[in-house]
């Protein structure tokens, strides 16, 4: 396992074992924890910890300061109108479709197996004809878009 994904494990660890919506951490505390420098705790906070992943990230400076990762709590219906209409929108790359279905299972929202099939259908090599980027994006939004949409009847009936 790389360092990065080690340290946004233990960061989220600790957020379900507290359960909690909101941890605050030191940074540098992190760091001697993990044996790497603290700018390696600002990678992780500022790739894996976007409100694209749920999160939103704050902090406090000076001699008791603290990094805040609050999670994002949105009602299903909300977080589904914000998916579909902001996050997704009319195109979406195969990293930020990954990103999405991971977060949604992450969250209870899809099942691990809904996630899988999601980003399988929306991989590089699912959209691997001999067409523009630029359309290949576009519909995979659309395919992405109808999956989310099943799902969440499927889980209303």
């Amino acid at each position: 396992m790389r360092l990065s994904d080690a340290i946004e494990r233990f960061i989220k660890d600790m957020m379900v074992e507290d359960q909690q919506e909101e941890i605050d951490l030191k940074r540098n505390e992190l760091a001697e924890y993990f044996h790497c420098a603290p700018s390696q705790i600002n990678y992780v906070l500022s790739t894996r910890f976007t409100p694209d992943h749920g999160y939103v990230i704050s902090s406090q400076r000076g001699g008791g300061g603290y990094i805040r990762i609050v999670r994002i709590v949105r009602e299903t219906g909300d977080q589904l109108k914000y998916l579909l209409n902001e996050r997704i929108g009319d195109s979406i790359s195969a990293n930020d479709a990954q990103i999405v279905c991971k977060q949604l299972a992450e969250h209870g929202t899809i099942t691990a197996d809904d996630a899988y099939l999601m980003i399988a259908a929306t991989s590089q090599t699912a959209f691997s004809a001999p067409v523009p980027e630029s359309m290949k994006d576009v519909l995979r939004a659309r395919v992405l878009r109808c999956m989310l949409l099943s799902v969440m009847q499927r889980r209303s009936s």
